[in-house]
């Protein structure tokens, strides 16, 4: 077993109205030695915004805004922007976030060149209903019954005449193009899948019909153990390693008291993503201090974001819905570890 030290408490909710009830789920970047993090900053009545804080090394917070770095400006964010996550690619940061309207949640995406200041680009995921989503399924065959579960409404629309689009999150990106392609994965309970562009502009309605017509080719990662049985969903973005893509995702298993995340974690094939090499058969860390088992949401570790420092991997998370934590481990150990249980 892979040895995970608990770093503690980083970040806690504050009186600031913005995050007056709760702060999680940080996209994580660094820059040398600085390490900045764009929370999920909750107020009452579950709005979330995006906050900023910066870390000098891994855990030292050093500054913090008491203002939204990011919040609500359109429609399809108008209840929320949660669970960010950003990534660098050429010299452009791509940060990701789910947008929520109280009624639709998809993956939305804002583009900056230096941090500070972000071009939102609005939703990039499908906005397809349930009926057309398992329309286009239907002759898809393979895998087609399992996600005809109640997560997924079934209605078409809400009784005022809003239509209700499939929900689609944990929307992230690959930190560099791959075979020349822009790739980002995406999640429609229970699996992840992967999408593959030469440019955003691609990503049409046209785009999200025809993906959805050969829907099971691109499943790109499945639930496999007990701890990820009911579901699982994208977490870190992908780090780049010698031996693959290491991949830290949440993982999901329903018990008599409720739903247990857990962080898990896998390597995938740098050129193939769909390709796994390897999975930890079992959690690298789940829930078991009281900032994990007792909060908003009891039992949740929820992984977005990491950092490396010499072969540190440090992994932060949201904690119960409350707060933001971290853990850290040795990065050659966990690869050594992984590579122990190869598919």
């Amino acid at each position: 077993m892979i040895q995970i030290r608990r770093e503690g408490v980083i970040l806690e909710k504050t009186d600031c109205y913005f995050e007056n009830e709760g702060v999680m789920n940080p996209a994580v970047i660094v820059d040398g030695q600085t390490v900045h993090l764009f929370y999920r900053a909750v107020r009452e009545g579950n709005h979330s915004s995006i906050g900023y804080c910066q870390l000098d090394g891994p855990l030292k917070v050093v500054q913090r805004d008491n203002e939204a770095f990011m919040y609500p400006q359109f429609e399809y964010e108008s209840q929320g922007l949660e669970d960010p996550r950003i990534v660098k690619i050429d010299h452009m940061y791509y940060m990701t976030y789910t947008a929520y309207d109280g009624i639709n949640a998809m993956g939305a995406l804002a583009l900056s060149s230096d941090l500070k200041h972000f071009t939102k680009k609005g939703g990039i995921t499908s906005r397809f209903t349930y009926a057309q989503f398992t329309k286009s399924l239907l002759s898809d065959g393979e895998h087609t019954s399992k996600y005809f579960r109640s997560y997924n409404k079934g209605e078409s629309q809400t009784n005022s005449g809003k239509p209700v689009y499939l929900t689609d999150k944990d929307l992230m990106f690959f930190p560099r193009r791959i075979n020349g392609k822009l790739c980002f994965m995406h999640r429609i309970k229970p699996d992840i899948q992967l999408v593959k562009i030469d440019d955003l502009n691609e990503l049409t309605y046209d785009f999200w019909a025809k993906y959805f017509m050969d829907f099971t080719s691109h499943i790109m990662f499945e639930p496999r153990y007990d701890h990820e049985s009911s579901y699982i969903g994208g977490g870190c973005p992908p780090i780049e390693v010698p031996e693959g893509w290491l991949m830290i995702y949440h993982s999901v298993c329903d018990t008599p008291k409720g739903y247990i995340y857990s962080v898990s974690a896998a390597l995938l094939d740098l050129e193939d993503p769909q390709t796994e090499i390897a999975r930890l058969p079992y959690p690298l860390f789940k829930p078991e201090t009281d900032y994990e088992l007792n909060g908003v949401v009891n039992e949740v570790c929820f992984p977005t974001g990491t950092a490396i420092f010499d072969d540190k991997l440090y992994i932060y998370y949201g904690a119960a819905d409350k707060c933001i934590a971290c853990v850290s481990v040795q990065l050659s150990e966990l690869v050594k570890e992984l590579l122990l249980y190869k598919i």
